[in-house]
């Protein structure tokens, strides 16, 4: 048997969706795009929301927005994908990268109290594989000393942790709609907020930093727009949006098909003392991807004995301190972060998508167990 890694869940209505939208006056963003956001808000229990072309779009723009330039720094965890940290740098400030969780992966926020400095100005904590940060020790913990809080909730759509879900108790958080997220239009992104201010400064930011959009300009009749200030081009488009709106009515049905598939794995691992993250109490996962734990020095052999058995596989992810980039300009010496560095030497992504029928599943878990024992 063969099972990819990835397979997409999109069919009828999505297509139908972006026919209707290449058929209509706006392919650009236009009236789906504010459908979108209306409707992406709405499901978070945020105000506001910006359709973006990517999470990385949404960080780097709530960066550029809150003003951080040189000088500053910005507390991010180590074991997280690297645009989390490559914003703060391509804003010209500092990452300060620190541990995470033993247990989750998620940032430790202990690790985040030692970290701030005179300097910080913002906080970005990585909802890790689905799994969310303790965001209301966070939240207190940037109210007390004045800093921001953007949140990193590429995996994180339908997470929920102590009665919050991402963008109730932060500044802002980013969202990614890339190809494998839970929800997907190949490339995208949002950014949500409860402030109104923030939001129309991310909305001006995302245009060039037009005064006017395209659908403002060219509606009825035409309006001059003006240049306000240096802006960037990370608009959604009307067909991403297409895309993505009817796949906000199948949210919680492919959620509860990858939570079946995720309590047959952790039955299956434990019974063979495979090591995976933990859920916290309190906590739902969005359950985004499903992440192992091999023993220390078995991963790639591991890694290497799926793809043998035709079973798809990823690393979510290598610490990235440890990085050419990052070790060659920051100094960072194996050991410095031990509980990233030993997750970033252990950990192995499985396929985890509604499509899996139950046969592909048990093919995946009975080879996970049978490449650990080797």
């Amino acid at each position: 048997m063969k099972v990819e890694f990835y397979r997409h869940h999109l069919g009828p209505a999505e297509f139908a969706a972006v026919q209707e939208a290449m058929t209509s006056a706006f392919l650009t963003t236009g009236p789906k795009t504010t459908e979108f956001e209306k409707r992406f808000g709405e499901f978070l229990g945020v105000k506001h929301a910006v359709g973006l072309t990517s999470c990385t779009a949404g960080l780097f723009l709530a960066l550029k927005a809150l003003g951080i330039k040189e000088g500053d720094e910005v507390i991010v965890p180590a074991m997280t994908f690297i645009a989390s940290a490559n914003v703060v740098l391509q804003c010209g400030a500092t990452p300060i990268l620190i541990d995470v969780e033993a247990d989750t992966g998620v940032i430790d926020v202990e690790c985040v109290k030692k970290a701030l400095s005179r300097r910080t100005r913002a906080i970005i904590p990585v909802h890790l594989y689905g799994l969310m940060a303790d965001m209301r020790a966070l939240h207190a913990l940037a109210e007390s000393h004045r800093v921001a809080l953007i949140e990193d909730a590429a995996h994180a759509v339908e997470s929920e942790r102590d009665g919050l879900k991402p963008g109730q108790a932060s500044t802002a958080a980013a969202f990614s709609f890339y190809a494998t997220k839970n929800i997907a239009c190949g490339e995208g992104g949002a950014l949500v907020t409860h402030s109104a201010d923030f939001n129309d400064k991310v909305r001006l930011l995302r245009q060039h930093g037009m005064s006017k959009s395209a659908a403002e300009r060219y509606h009825g009749k035409y309006q001059h727009w003006d240049m306000l200030e240096l802006g960037y081009k990370y608009n959604m488009f009307d067909i991403q949006a297409a895309m993505l709106l009817p796949q906000m009515r199948t949210i919680e049905a492919n959620l509860k098909r990858r939570e079946q598939i995720s309590a047959y794995y952790e039955t299956e691992f434990r019974k063979a003392g495979i090591a995976f993250p933990v859920v916290r109490a309190g906590a739902r996962s969005a359950r985004h991807m499903f992440t192992i734990w091999a023993p220390l020095g078995k991963r790639d052999s591991m890694l290497q004995s799926l793809q043998e058995m035709q079973v798809g596989v990823a690393v979510n992810y290598r610490a990235i301190h440890l990085l050419t980039y990052y070790r060659e300009k920051f100094g960072f010496k194996p050991g410095a972060l031990p509980n990233a560095e030993r997750i970033g030497e252990r950990t192995l992504t499985i396929p985890l998508y509604p499509r899996l029928t139950d046969a592909e599943v048990e093919y995946v878990a009975k080879s996970v167990v049978a490449a650990h024992a080797k």
